[in-house]
């Protein structure tokens, strides 16, 4: 809901996901999600309640991806992104697409430089592991487990994220 550019964090990652060429774009809403949805333009995303959002981050990845199925059964690979990253673009997430499909690589995530992170796609092959995620550790471990079919495409400022007040005033400064 923080306001940056004019817009809210969600409405930023939502339009540049609708401007990609990911395609549905589907919305994971926890905890407030009826204040949420009010910012949510719903002719162009599909919205599903995580009713199980005190669990962590892997319910929703499973919900995520179970509704992603559900809409579109034949989906080749799903890109998970979180809505605190204010400099996700659809380049970005179109590079994550365009390298999965030059390397064949199951995963593409995303190089910060000193780490790798969100925005990442996974390719229907690891739908079934995804499914199976428990907990606040999202799809990390799946990485970690897969690094020999792991591509990375540069996030430079992908290390950038709003948890505090502290990173959001920082952000405003910039």
């Amino acid at each position: 809901m923080l306001q940056y550019n004019g817009k809210s964090l969600l409405q930023h990652v939502l339009s540049e996901a609708i401007s990609s060429y990911a395609s549905p774009v589907i919305a994971v809403l926890g905890a407030n999600s009826d204040l949420v949805l009010k910012e949510i333009d719903k002719t162009k995303v599909y919205i599903v309640e995580n009713t199980e959002w005190e669990e962590g981050m892997a319910s929703s990845v499973r919900i995520g991806l179970s509704t992603l199925l559900q809409i579109f059964p034949l989906a080749d690979a799903v890109i998970f992104m979180v809505c605190d990253q204010p400099y996700v673009s659809a380049s970005l997430l179109n590079d994550l697409i365009n390298t999965q499909v030059e390397t064949g690589k199951t995963i593409v995530t995303c190089n910060y430089g000193e780490a790798i992170g969100p925005p990442a796609l996974f390719h229907k092959s690891l739908f079934a592991e995804l499914m199976e995620l428990k907990g606040d550790a999202g799809a990390r471990k799946i990485i970690q487990q897969h690094k020999d079919e792991v591509a990375t495409v540069l996030f430079a400022k992908g290390n950038i994220d709003i948890d505090t007040k502290e990173d959001y005033e920082a952000l405003k400064k910039l």
